[in-house]
């Protein structure tokens, strides 16, 4: 059966575009976004600021991020929440994604607007509106899965509570997943004994069913330091415990494969070390912001990033921002007309790359000595030295953390050849944030 709605994603391409998207000049405007790309658009008819995505980057990320997941024997559901882009979802799950991680239900509604099929959803779900549309969802659909994490039996509680009212004794269940976290992490039981009490409660629920265990190692470790990584993995080996102990109790369905998943875009190595082995289990991985990779945060502690703590190829930064110089008001310092609104700030500063030509013939040139300082709303300050720029340049930067990048725009050119003097634009990924 189709992992998602391919007739729904590819009526993207029908939709018009307009003074909304602000990464099309008025020339553009009323045109489909096919239109658009049958025009062969290049880079130079664009405005900044403006983010781009590059089309090869991509391609690599996800077939690399894929391969790797079959080589180690697990399964990888991507959290879609990085990019908030179904036309970018279908191509991990063409790709062999075995399912989508989303964080709320506002994401499953758009998922489910475009057919996706198998979801999880990491985090608890306690509003009983929400509740009930997604009973209704499972109702109106009997291919549709999907489960949620809980970490309190009153979460179980509510849920129940919310469910009984509202469906028949006949009606599939909700799938829930025990989430264990850890002292001064984020969501999840903090300890066996809770945990346990939470399986109990769903296992004793009537319109719930005990699907696997949960957790986020991210919230474990600041670093991918020798005592980071140690501590994932005393995580990761209590999360394999605290699954043996529910299969010894008895909590999961006879007819149940159980999910063991964790793993974001940090550790999923250590994930693949610690709970590949278990063999009554599926283990999955939720790494989302694999599929940009940065310039930033992820170059630096990915398993694939610039210092590689597993097998396979690298990951490449496949989003860069572009921007442009509009005054120079003192020695050494230029102001530039992108700010927060426009790119992130969250982990890094961005980082000049390239300095586009300033006339036909002339070449790329590296953004030798250059740093950005400080971003406002709508401006960026750049400091340079020896090599000076000149108001109108347009440069390439680098960006840090792609779940703070891709949420800033509503529509997002992809490009040929970020490298290129004038990259062609082959798509517009449309994202629903």
């Amino acid at each position: 059966m189709p992992a998602y709605d391919a007739a729904a994603v590819a009526a993207l391409a029908d939709e018009r575009v307009s003074r909304r998207d602000r990464v099309l000049p008025p020339a553009f405007w009323g045109r489909t976004i096919a239109e658009v790309l049958a025009a062969r658009p290049r880079l130079s008819q664009l405005p900044t600021p403006l983010m781009t995505l590059s089309a090869p980057g991509l391609r690599h990320n996800i077939d690399t991020l894929a391969s790797w997941c079959v080589r180690h024997g697990i399964e990888h559901a991507p959290h879609g929440k990085t990019t908030m882009a179904p036309a970018l979802w279908a191509q991990q799950l063409d790709a062999g994604a075995w399912a989508l991680t989303l964080a709320n239900v506002y994401h499953l509604a758009v998922a489910r607007q475009f057919g996706v099929r198998r979801v999880l959803i990491a985090n608890s779900v306690v509003s009983p509106l929400q509740l009930r549309w997604v009973a209704d969802e499972l109702a109106r659909d009997p291919e549709f899965e999907v489960s949620v994490w809980a970490d309190s039996v009153r979460t179980v509680e509510i849920m129940e509570a919310a469910r009984s009212a509202h469906v028949g004794p006949d009606a599939r269940p909700l799938d829930v997943l025990v989430e264990l976290g850890a002292p001064g992490g984020r969501t999840g039981a903090r300890d066996f004994e809770t945990a346990e009490a939470v399986a109990a409660a769903v296992t004793d629920a009537s319109t719930l069913r005990l699907v696997g265990v949960a957790g986020y190692e991210g919230a474990v470790a600041d670093d991918v330091n020798e005592s980071g990584l140690a501590a994932v993995r005393a995580f990761l080996r209590d999360m394999a415990e605290l699954h043996a102990r529910l299969r010894k109790q008895g909590r999961y369905d006879a007819d149940v494969v159980p999910i063991v998943t964790a793993g974001g875009s940090e550790f999923f190595e250590l994930v693949a070390e610690v709970l590949g082995p278990l063999e009554d289990a599926r283990v999955v991985v939720r790494s989302g912001a694999y599929i940009s990779h940065d310039d930033g945060l992820y170059r630096r502690v990915s398993p694939l990033g610039q210092s590689p703590r597993t097998d396979g190829e690298q990951l490449v930064a496949a989003m860069h921002g572009w921007m442009r110089i509009t005054s120079q008001p003192e020695a050494g310092l230029a102001i530039f007309d992108a700010g927060r609104r426009d790119f992130p700030v969250d982990q890094d500063m961005p980082e000049p790359q390239l300095v586009r030509p300033r006339a036909a013939g002339e070449p790329v040139l590296p953004a030798t000595g250059m740093t950005v300082t400080k971003l406002n709303d709508q401006h960026g300050y750049l400091r340079f030295g020896d090599e000076p720029v000149v108001i109108g340049d347009e440069l390439r930067l680098g960006l840090s953390h792609p779940c703070t990048a891709f949420d800033k725009w509503g529509l997002i050119p992809v490009v040929d050849d970020p490298d290129a003097t004038d990259p062609m634009v082959v798509d517009l990924i449309r994202t629903y944030f």
